[in-house]
């Protein structure tokens, strides 16, 4: 008897999906597409699922977002995929000039000596051996890891060419004069991903920034809101694209929030960190190089009830040189001598201090 596919498993007969080196093959079935951000790649077990709805929540205190959207939206035209851009500006084909650029080959191996050179000076010399032993596996996989995802430079805007050769559509969601409009021009950009001019179906992306901001027209619309939400949902999983979805859930009600967050097949938000928190400072190592935190609340898992257990759910995002983002799980600063010494007050463990014995 033949073997039957699930009747929730997506179908991915088509090989040229498969074999595109911008996608990724994963278990059941599942296609990625990379988020331009090599360690949220990994963190997420591949990148975001090929036919899935990123959701991030923006901090009102900074706009730490607008780094996952950045690269996200480059990571595509580097991959020459079509790109649908929605933001509450006037005009937002100006931010297309923000998005950072790949770095080079050569950039490349400028960084990695540099991170080897800080990593002998924090390894102690007996250990060198031992890392020096699969460094080679290292570098090999990483090597791979390049043509799948890019580090970005953030210094560097994206070349024009890279802008002008790629099919770009930017809307102002002030100009849209309300959602169904909207969603017609949502839905026009997917129907033309079915086939490109080889016959040959290709993988978009959706960006929408700033979603129900209030200097939106939708920011009375909740309602409205939500089945937009979900229409957009069904046209995504029906189609080869990935949209990413940022908002501002201050200005949502609580309620209105959560069914938000419920919609989203990977929910991701992101804070930021005071400049001078001496608590904070101390309790983690690397505070100062830290410019805010990502916090994964959800991961897409795409033809599977599997539960997902993650490493950690708090990641610190980090600037590497200043340029290149990474996301590091966050690590417990070392104690003290002076504050060191409670805990020596404490380790009594109820037994008596005269005669020595302990009392379990």
């Amino acid at each position: 008897m033949a073997a039957t596919k699930s009747s929730f498993s997506r179908n991915i007969s088509s090989t040229p999906l498969v074999q595109n080196p911008s996608l990724k093959q994963g278990s059941n079935g599942t296609v990625f597409v990379s988020s331009g951000i090599p360690d949220l790649d990994k963190i997420l077990g591949g990148g975001f699922p090929l036919g899935s709805i990123v959701m991030v929540m923006e901090d009102a205190e900074a706009p730490h977002h607008m780094l996952l959207l950045r690269n996200f939206m480059s990571q595509g035209l580097v991959h020459n995929q079509p790109l649908f851009y929605a933001s509450p500006s006037r005009e937002p084909r100006a931010f297309l000039g923000t998005l950072p650029s790949p770095i080079s080959s050569k950039d490349n191996k400028g960084l990695d000596s540099d991170s080897e050179q800080e990593k002998g000076l924090r390894i102690a010399w007996q250990y060198k051996k031992y890392f020096g032993e699969h460094q080679q596996n290292f570098e090999n996989h990483k090597g791979n890891k390049q043509e799948y995802c890019n580090d970005f430079d953030l210094r560097k805007p994206l070349e024009r060419q890279l802008l002008s050769k790629q099919r770009i559509d930017c809307v102002s969601t002030q100009d849209s004069p309300n959602l169904t409009h909207f969603r017609d021009r949502c839905s026009t950009f997917l129907a033309q991903l079915r086939r490109n001019d080889d016959g040959v179906a290709c993988v978009g992306r959706i960006a929408i920034q700033s979603f129900c901001a209030p200097q939106c027209g939708y920011s009375d619309m909740e309602w409205e809101v939500l089945s937009f939400i979900r229409s957009l949902k069904s046209m995504i999983q029906s189609s080869n694209a990935v949209a990413i979805i940022t908002f501002p859930p201050s200005v949502l009600s609580p309620s209105f929030s959560k069914r938000w967050q419920h919609l989203a097949d990977t929910l991701l938000s992101v804070k930021a960190i005071p400049d001078e928190d001496k608590e904070l400072a101390k309790l983690l190592t690397g505070y100062q190089d830290m410019i805010g935190l990502l916090h994964v609340h959800k991961v897409a898992r795409i033809n599977t009830q599997v539960p997902v257990i993650l490493e950690a759910t708090t990641y610190s995002i980090k600037l590497q040189k200043r340029k290149s983002l990474v996301l590091e799980r966050l690590n417990q600063a070392p104690v003290d001598g002076s504050s060191g010494s409670s805990y020596a007050k404490s380790a009594s463990c109820s037994g008596s201090s005269k005669g020595g014995s302990l009392d379990f």
